[in-house]
């Protein structure tokens, strides 16, 4: 089932509604009289995109941009492929599924995931992982890969699951963490694990600068990092090989729990 972007849209939009499991079992006109959520003039799914039908298990969005928002939101199963940028919240609370950007993504992707797979091929901006304000928790499961880089705070108070950034991060990457793993694959700003609990994170070529809160351990080579890289590397293959060289573990926040880690590779 194939969207095609008619134009650039003079408002933010909000394509929730645009997932395999709320489009299943629709006709043709149910679907384009869909209204897309706005703060503005009403606007309809027929009078932004033309519409192909095909199999609602498998959604492609053709000339995204950056005013599309929550692009794949608490979608639960099938695929979602964009062709373009996307806003913000892009698969916000997904559950299952995969949602596959060919492009960049807003603030907040991947804000309350709990399962399924993230994929953005260009850049993600900062909060990848991250809570809402009031929101105690960040990503809560499943799997995000980005092949470029990431804003700041990115996995900032995730809980479970695995985000992995090929390029670097900005500041604060893994603030807040409670547990999961957070992976980058080049330099990441200042302050990495800032305040974390629990949780690993790994860095391919350090930081900018590191909280003196934590306590160096020594250079290791774990059984446990190459089992994991045999599992992570159809994802990636740089995370796989970053995690298969002799790393540098420090513990903490020890300014909170003191639960956590950092690998730093050598």
């Amino acid at each position: 089932m194939i969207f095609s972007l008619r134009q650039r849209p003079e408002q933010r939009l909000d394509l929730s509604a645009l997932v395999p499991d709320l489009l299943a079992g629709k006709t043709a006109a149910q679907i384009e009289r869909i209204e897309l959520q706005t703060t503005r003039t009403r606007v309809d799914v027929g009078e932004i995109f033309r519409l192909r039908m095909g199999d609602a298990q498998s959604v492609r969005i053709e000339g995204a941009c950056e005013r599309l928002d929550r692009v794949g939101q608490a979608m639960t199963g099938g695929e979602v492929l964009v062709d373009g940028d996307v806003g913000t919240k892009a698969g916000r609370l997904l559950a299952g599924g995969r949602l596959i950007l060919h492009g960049n993504s807003g603030p907040w992707a991947a804000s309350g995931m709990k399962g399924g797979v993230i994929e953005i091929h260009g850049d993600a901006e900062d909060h990848l992982g991250g809570p809402l304000a009031g929101e105690m928790a960040g990503m809560r499961g499943g799997v995000v890969v980005v092949r470029g880089r990431a804003g700041d705070r990115a996995g900032d108070r995730m809980r479970r699951g695995t985000i992995i950034v090929e390029g670097g991060a900005g500041a604060y990457a893994g603030s807040r963490m409670i547990a999961g793993t957070l992976i980058v694959g080049r330099k990441a700003g200042a302050l990495p694990g800032f305040l974390m609990k629990r949780g690993t994170i790994v860095l391919g070529e350090g930081a900018g600068a590191l909280a003196p809160t934590f306590l160096d351990c020594g250079q290791h080579q774990l059984l446990a990092m190459r089992l994991w890289a045999g599992l992570i590397e159809p994802l990636s293959k740089r995370a796989a090989s970053l995690l298969r060289r002799p790393l540098q573990r420090l513990a903490g926040d020890m300014a909170v729990l003191g639960k956590g880690e950092i690998f730093i590779g050598s």
